[in-house]
Order: structure tokens, then sequence, then C-alpha cells
């Protein structure tokens, strides 16, 4: 309870800061507008030429589409902005400022990991669910309980597979500060947005088990479908339970070799 206090806390503060800057709710809804709309599009475009393209149809890649839009939207609600504090281009590493967040007594992961929130993104959230409810309008077929429950245990892998390397690149800073890890991870992620199938064998493993970004999306979207190899998800859930220990252990080495500003 004393942790979820500490969330609400860092969300209301983050709420009070984003309302400072009005304008930037009409910006934000303009930028995720244009994202959505070009993203549609390029579908629309692509299924006008072809039914299905390796085995996906419209409405499937559109489920897809929705779920990285989801994801999307959850990293740049939290998970983002406060590995990106942290870590990013004059975060608390390059500054300093890491030595007061150590001096805290709260668990150093959580604090890194929960206390910025961008609450424009919920505008994306909304659009993302939005594409999720329309994509299963258009597949006619009824969404049982066995797909929807499969869809939320994997969206909730690939949510947990995000944040793990997330926070493995964050560990990575604190040894390398000059190299920004999450520049290239951003590059291999917009590949997520399409189905890992439509990629050439050795891409689609390295999308799948390597940088899992398929697994994120493609995955869920094929439990939202019934596609989906109940062994498949038990192999993503293992997945995500072996990145998230090693994720959190690198975190710690990184924060143990951290030099303070001051010294």
């Amino acid at each position: 309870m004393y942790y979820l206090k500490l969330m609400r806390c860092f969300a209301t503060a983050s709420i009070q800061n984003e309302l400072m800057y009005r304008s930037n709710l009409w910006i934000s809804l303009l930028h995720s507008l244009l994202n959505l709309g070009t993203s549609v599009l390029g579908l629309v475009i692509l299924f006008g030429q072809v039914e299905t393209i390796q085995g996906w149809s419209f409405s499937a890649t559109l489920a897809l589409l929705g779920t990285y839009l989801t994801i999307s939207a959850l990293r740049g609600l939290v998970i983002g902005p406060s590995l990106d504090a942290l870590a990013g281009m004059d975060g608390e590493v390059w500054s300093g400022q890491f030595d007061f967040t150590l001096l805290r007594p709260v668990n150093v992961q959580f604090l890194a990991s929960v206390r910025h929130w961008q609450p424009l993104a919920l505008v994306d959230l909304v659009l993302g669910l939005s594409v999720l409810g329309i994509s299963v309008n258009q597949l006619g077929q009824t969404l049982t309980l066995a797909n929807l429950l499969s869809f939320l245990i994997a969206l909730g892998v690939g949510i947990a597979i995000l944040y793990s390397i997330l926070l493995a690149f964050s560990g990575l800073v604190f040894a390398s500060p000059g190299f920004l890890f999450t520049w290239i991870f951003d590059a291999i992620f917009q590949m997520a947005r399409y189905p890992v199938e439509l990629y050439p064998g050795w891409l689609r493993l390295v999308l799948m088990w390597i940088v899992p970004v398929g697994v994120m999306t493609t995955i869920p979207a094929q439990a939202l479908t019934g596609g989906l190899p109940s062994s498949v998800l038990i192999a993503s859930i293992g997945l995500a339970v072996i990145l998230l220990i090693g994720a959190s252990t690198l975190f710690r080495y990184g924060v143990s070799r951290y030099v303070s500003a001051s010294s």
C-alpha cells in the first residue's frame, strides 16, 4: 500500500505539472491523430491491393496495430518518462542528480521506474484501445472469454518485456553514460507495428526471441484472433520472467558502479 500511495502521489504531481501548459493537450492530440491516421492509412493502402499477407487479414493486422499503439501509450505514460529522466539525455546519471535518488528511503528500481508520468499519453491509450475495439468488430467473430484472457496475459507479457529491455538499457548507461541505448531499440521497435511473418526468416527469429519486439505485439494480436498456440504463450511468459530477472540484476549492478558527481 505504501508503494501504491507513492505512485498516486507521483501521478498527481505529474498531472499538476502538465496542467500548467494546457496548449500541450492540443499539440499532443494532433500528434496522436496524425500518428494513428498515417498508420491506418498505410494498412488501408496495403490491403487495398491484396486480401491477406502471410495469413494476416486487414482486421487481424488492425488488431496488431491497436496492440502496438496501446503498448506504446503505456510506455509513454510512465515507463518511458521515468527511465528517460534517469538515463536519457540530461538525465540523472549524466547530471549527478541520481545522488539524491539514492538517498531516498525507497527501492531505487521502483523510484526510477514510476516517478515521472506523462498524462497526455492517455490520449494515445484511448486511441489504441479504440483501434482494438474496431478490429474485434471487423473480425466478424465472437470474442470468447478464453481469447480475451489469452490476449490480456499476452499483453501483460509484452509490457513486462518492454519494461525489462528499457530497464536493462538504463543499467547499461551507468557503465557507458555517453551512449543512448534506447535510440537503437526505438528504431527496432517500429518494426513491431507489422506482423513478424512479413519479415525474412532470420529477422523473424531476431524479432521474436533475441530483440523480442514481435512478442510484444504479434503474440497478443494472435491471441485476440484465436490463432495463438498455448505453447507459444507459455514460452513468452517464460521469456518475460527471465528478462525481468536479468534486467533487474543488470540494473542493480549498474547502480553499484555509479560514481557520485560530487566525488
